[in-house]
Formats: structure tokens, C-alpha cells, sequence
């Protein structure tokens, strides 16, 4: 069966991505930094991995031998604003968690990519689009992944697998709020039929769960 390495899944999304992958029969790696009783509840193998941890993420990803697809999910809204030095730290936390663990992470996996031809996929936003920015704000959350916009398009380029970068919507999640239009179920289903449907051709693309491209 096809091997799925799902970051951040104690909640949210990653939650999501778990229990849809383990309910069609996938082998599911599932990585929190805290397992909640919901995710360990699921038929997964899970891993408490702390994305600040650089060298435990890459360690982590050299020792899977065998991988049909990366979401790289896990990430960090940050301090709201910078307006100090304790923000300036949690700016730098927060590309640390949201756009350095998540391309350590593949290019450790990227051989068992390699040779299963999966693919590599971070969970992105709009709010990462510099084009799409009109309202300011959230500048360590929009920075970080805006970066890790960039870092993945580089990596689709350098390392010849099908990468790809995805804005989930405005999901009902604990980061979106009650409010948000989308459902996590909804929002999901929708980012996996873009999975699917990915080829080379699409490989460095930015892309929403309804299969839209989004502008960089």
C-alpha cells in the first residue's frame, strides 16, 4: 500500500489528511510535537517530532526507507505583529517551524520520493502571496510563507520530483476560526483531488484546494 508522511497532524488539517488517507487504505506516518487521543485513535504510525528541532527533523526523514508522498502541514501563525525583540524571535521561530523544518524535512525523504516518483507537498496560503497582499499585517506568518513559497519552487527545479504548494482556504480550524466558510473535510477532499491530479508539468505550482493556480 502507498506510504503517506503527514506533519502537524494532532489537529486541523493534518487531522484531516490522517484520517482520510487511513480510511482509503494508505500507510499512514503521521508526526505531532503533542499526539492528541483523536490522531493516536487513528490506524497510524505516530511520531512526536518537534519542528524546531532541525536536526531531529532530518533525522526523522533519513530514516524512512520507503515514501509515496510528503505533506508537509505543520506550521505556526507567529506573533501577530513586530514591534520588539521577543517578536523578532517569534518571527524567527516561526520561519524555522513554517518554511526551514518543512524543506529540511524533504530533502531528507527526497530519495524514497525519488524512487517511488511521489510527490512533495507543503501546505501553504494565499496570505503567502506577495501579489495577493492588499491588507498588510501578519508579517511573520505572510514572510514565512512566502518563503516557503520560493523554497519549494526551488526545490521542484533542483530536485526533478513533482513538488507542489497548496492554500487549503479559509478553513474552520482553530488558525481559521468558527467562521470560515470551509470545512476541514471539504478542504481536504479538495486538496487531495489536486494531488492526484498533479503532473511534471504542474511540478513548482501554487495551487488552491479547488484546483485553481494561485499568484506568487
Amino acid at each position: 500500500m502507498p506510504h503517506v508522511l503527514i506533519t502537524g497532524a494532532n489537529r486541523g488539517l493534518g487531522l484531516e489528511f490522517a484520517r482520510q488517507y487511513c480510511r482509503d487504505g494508505w500507510n499512514v506516518t503521521a508526526t505531532a510535537r503533542e499526539p492528541t487521543d483523536e490522531l493516536e485513535g487513528l490506524c497510524v504510525r505516530v511520531e512526536e517530532v518537534d519542528m524546531l528541532d532541525l536536526d531531529a527533523v532530518a533525522d526523522f526523514g533519513a530514516e524512512i526507507d520507503e515514501l509515496d508522498l510528503l505533506i508537509a502541514n505543520a506550521g505556526t501563525y507567529g506573533p501577530k505583529s513586530v514591534t520588539s525583540a521577543d517578536d523578532a524571535e517569534g518571527w524567527s521561530d516561526t520561519f524555522t517551524v513554517n518554511t526551514i523544518a518543512p524543506f529540511v524535512l524533504a530533502q531528507s525523504v527526497l530519495p524514497a520520493i525519488r524512487a517511488s516518483g511521489g510527490n512533495l507537498i507543503a501546505i501553504s496560503t494565499r496570505m503567502g502571496s506577495i501579489e495577493d497582499n492588499s491588507s498588510g499585517g501578519f508579517i511573520a506568518y505572510r514572510s514565512s510563507k512566502a518563503a516557503l513559497n520560493m523554497a519549494w519552487r526551488s526545490l521542484a527545479i533542483d530536485s526533478g520530483a513533482t513538488c507542489a504548494v497548496l492554500h487549503p482556504g479559509w478553513v474552520q480550524t482553530r488558525m481559521g476560526g468558527a467562521s470560515a466558510p470551509l470545512t476541514p473535510q471539504d478542504s481536504v477532499a479538495g486538496m487531495r483531488r489536486v494531488i492526484d491530479g498533479l503532473s511534471a508539468e504542474d511540478s513548482g505550482g501554487f495551487f488552491s484546494y479547488d484546483g485553481s493556480r494561485v499568484p506568487w
